[in-house]
């Protein structure tokens, strides 16, 4: 196709552009807005009008001394030979050639720069494959394309057929495997890290080691012409993927219904491409490249908080897999609420960011107690066993003590040759009897006392008596059952730990605070510390370690306080209480929230939900 020669309608103008009609379509300038023209014009032509797409070239007369429009391109004498007319025209469109390809690769670098901002963007893996397959199809209009990824899992690597796209048929897709070899041209171009650009798939070079695999083709009608299969290489030379093409068209809208539309319209991949697409296929196999390496130190870290959750409970045999199912949990009810549409609730919502934060959260809430003395984790009765067998061992030294004494008196007796040795004998075997029958009675009572249950005000004041009631040893020295301390221990109303005992556990979430804060969140995660602190908070105040009110408590510790009070309620039996049923536990949290501690919203969507049951244990 010739390009244009414009021309005004002077008459040396028109003489001199007719002596190049050979070359170009010449035409006289009409009313029409040109574009990649050339105009030939004089200082007496009409306003020509200057754009980028044309270039203007003065012909003046030699008398005439100027100045010219800025806007020519070149000046020549009006009577200039026809060879010297021709090569500044030549020149006027080699210009215009070069702007355009100026411009061209203006737009491909933008292109680019857009395209790698949005793979460096893309988070969903399966949008990435999307995006970069659609992305290297459109800048090189390509029809179709497909998209292959080297998996290394196993002894040896393979290729993954992630992603096929067609405009002209629809694509039967699914997933698929095939060896990393050099009998394919994608395992081909995967292996030798080698572009390669075939004008005819049908034709490829006679020493190719590979086939083209013909079947899709033959199922659906389609024909493979041009094809531009690139490798995917991270900078450390580590091939990530392979990116092939299909059918670069002359018209990106063109539909390649038939061979006849494909020999119309496809035409082979030319050097630019190839730079395109390789230049794509590199950013493409960094961002799939940063993506595996982020999903790589999220399974590490992921790995990381699980072990440390199992070997902080593990210190509590009992309390086994209690943070995983607050987990469970809480991140359940947290989507509950996200598709709430109605209530308090109806515009929170979470991104899946969000979630991962409360998961972690929620993981780590109990992190704390390895801050804790593992004897007063565990404590399961109000005695620690030691303190009991103390207790023990001293009624058992009374006993002895006792019985002893009772000997020592019936010895004197006899030794006195008392008459009434038999009737007193009998007196001391008597009150002997009676006085082992109390040591065993409030042994006993300090066995049921040591039991973490609530007991009647009768019964804690007669054990607070046994510190004060005393006993003479065989050296007459009184002695009593309990000290002080251990009837203080022994009368807490409620639960096995003393408020020292009591405040060091609560303790627990201030460490917890503390552990978590030394680790450096990124900026998804940088909650973490803040929703784990307050999980043991009541909407009153009441809650600890700092009584904070409803105003001052993230909503995601809110939904965490109501699973771990349910699971602490439903977990297997421990040893200071037995599992309640779902419906017990229930009624609890529902007593809490009428007293102003739980989130009443939050409650009824784990009730109504019956958020509860994806942690039920099998009946």
């Amino acid at each position: 196709m010739r390009r244009l020669l414009l021309h005004d309608t002077d008459p040396a103008v028109t003489a001199a552009a007719a002596a190049l009609g050979g070359t170009y379509e010449v035409r006289p300038l009409g009313a029409a807005t040109p574009s990649d023209a050339v105009i030939l014009v004089t200082p007496r032509s009409a306003a020509a009008a200057a754009a980028d797409n044309v270039r203007l070239l003065g012909l003046v007369a030699t008398a005439d001394a100027g100045p010219w429009p800025q806007t020519w391109h070149a000046v020549l004498p009006l009577a200039a030979p026809a060879a010297m007319l021709a090569h500044a025209v030549a020149a006027a469109f080699a210009d215009l050639d070069a702007a355009a390809e100026r411009a061209r690769l203006a737009r491909d670098l933008s292109e680019l720069n857009a395209i790698g901002i949005r793979l460096s963007a893309e988070s969903n893996p399966r949008f990435l494959l999307e995006a970069i397959l659609s992305k290297a199809r459109e800048i090189t209009s390509s029809d179709a394309g497909s998209l292959y990824i080297v998996e290394e899992r196993g002894e040896s690597p393979y290729l993954r057929f992630a992603l096929a796209q067609n405009d002209s048929v629809a694509v039967p897709f699914r997933t698929a495997t095939l060896p990393l070899t050099d009998e394919s041209i994608a395992g081909h171009v995967a292996l030798s890290g080698r572009l390669i650009n075939l004008a005819d798939a049908y034709a490829p070079p006679p020493d190719s080691p590979f086939t083209i695999n013909s079947w899709f083709d033959e199922q659906t009608g389609y024909r493979t012409k041009s094809m531009l299969v690139v490798p995917m290489r991270t900078p450390h030379g580590q091939t990530i993927g392979v990116l092939q093409l299909i059918n670069c068209k002359d018209d990106s809208s063109a539909r390649l219904a038939d061979p006849p539309d494909v020999e119309r319209h496809v035409r082979p991949y030319d050097a630019r491409d190839e730079k395109l697409a390789g230049s794509l296929a590199s950013q493409a196999a960094v961002a799939i490249y940063n993506r595996r390496l982020y999903l790589s130190i999220r399974d590490l870290f992921e790995g990381f908080v699980k072990a440390s959750v199992t070997a902080i409970e593990a210190r509590d045999p009992t309390t086994s897999g209690h943070s995983f199912r607050v987990a469970d949990l809480t991140v359940a009810l947290a989507e509950t609420a996200d598709r709430c549409e109605t209530g308090p609730y109806r515009e929170l919502k979470f991104r899946d960011d969000e979630l991962m934060e409360l998961r972690y959260a929620s993981l780590l809430h109990d992190f704390g107690k390895v801050g804790v003395r593992e004897h007063v984790l565990v404590k399961a009765k109000k005695l620690y066993p030691a303190d009991f067998d103390r207790i023990r061992h001293r009624v058992e030294l009374l006993k002895r003590d006792l019985v002893l004494r009772t000997a020592r008196a019936k010895l004197d007796r006899a030794l006195a040759r008392d008459a009434d040795y038999a009737a007193r004998a009998a007196r001391l075997d008597a009150d002997l009897a009676a006085a082992l029958a109390e040591l065993d009675r409030q042994l006993d009572l300090v066995g049921v006392a040591n039991e973490p249950s609530v007991q009647p005000q009768a019964f804690t004041a007669e054990i607070l008596r046994l510190a004060t009631q005393t006993w003479q040893d065989a050296e007459g020295t009184p002695r009593s059952v309990l000290t002080p301390e251990e009837a203080r221990v022994l009368a807490i109303p409620r639960g096995s730990l003393t408020d020292e005992e009591r405040v060091a556990i609560q303790q627990h979430v201030v460490h917890t605070f503390q552990f978590l804060a030394q680790i450096p969140w990124t900026k998804e995660l940088s909650r973490v510390p803040e929703i784990a602190r307050s999980h043991h908070e009541k909407l009153d105040g009441t809650g600890y370690p700092y009584g904070a009110r409803a105003e001052a408590i993230p909503v995601q510790s809110r939904m965490m306080a109501i699973a771990d009070i349910y699971d602490a309620l439903t977990a297997s039996d421990r040893p200071y209480k037995k599992a309640l049923r779902a419906e017990e536990a229930l009624a609890i949290l529902d007593a809490e929230r009428r007293a102003g501690a739980l989130d009443s919203a939050l409650l009824d969507l784990f009730i109504e939900a019956r958020v509860f049951e994806r942690t039920a244990r099998p009946a």
